[in-house]
């Protein structure tokens, strides 16, 4: 069974409407370097947009298990992750690092990107998707608490509007042990490092 962004289908209806897209902004879709554009962005879109598709729920869940005697942080910095912000379609992109200090159940350690990338390849705000994934672990995992932090470059700010090149927009999140500024500190220094 085909997913939602291999579909023929809903291929072939966007391509019609990224063809005249190009014909509205004043190029021929039919010229060589553009005929085969519309299908391309098409199926470009549906990837970078898969994350409907999958429940990060689920994607913990197959990968919980009962941990009840360890009770300190767990850090997974660095990730890598692209989104398309939902008010100009336009990519931001950056790293998000997340901790939990699990109370009774943990997860496989490769499950926390899936779920970044997830709510990343959704049409997205930073504030929104950092919220999402924080909400997520909380929820599912049920631990003392849950901390993130996205650091993140947009496209929206840098190619268009202020067109400011080195800006970095930060967020972050937290629940439970991570309200004391004590462990909120030890997780910003551990990420540094």
């Amino acid at each position: 069974m085909k997913s939602q962004h291999e579909s023929s289908e809903i291929t072939q209806a966007l391509s019609g409407h990224y063809k005249e897209i190009i014909r509205l902004l004043g190029e021929n879709p039919e010229r060589e370097g553009l005929k085969k554009s519309p299908e391309r962005v098409a199926k470009a879109m549906q990837f970078m947009l898969q994350g409907y598709e999958k429940d990060p729920v689920e994607v913990l869940k197959s990968a919980m298990f009962l941990e009840e005697d360890y009770k300190q942080m767990v850090i997974v910095k660095d990730i890598d992750f692209f989104s398309l912000c939902e008010h100009h379609m336009l990519p931001f992109f950056g790293k998000v690092h997340i901790a939990y200090i699990p109370r009774k159940y943990i997860t496989g350690l490769s499950k926390i990107p899936r779920i970044v990338d997830i709510f990343a390849r959704r049409l997205q705000i930073q504030e929104r998707m950092t919220l999402q994934i924080k909400e997520c672990i909380q929820q599912t995992l049920n631990p003392l608490g849950v901390m993130v932090v996205v650091e993140a470059q947009h496209m929206c700010m840098q190619m268009r509007g202020v067109e400011k090149q080195n800006s970095l927009t930060t967020t972050s999140d937290f629940t439970g042990s991570f309200q004391q500024a004590r462990t909120r500190e030890e997780f910003m220094n551990l990420i540094k490092k």
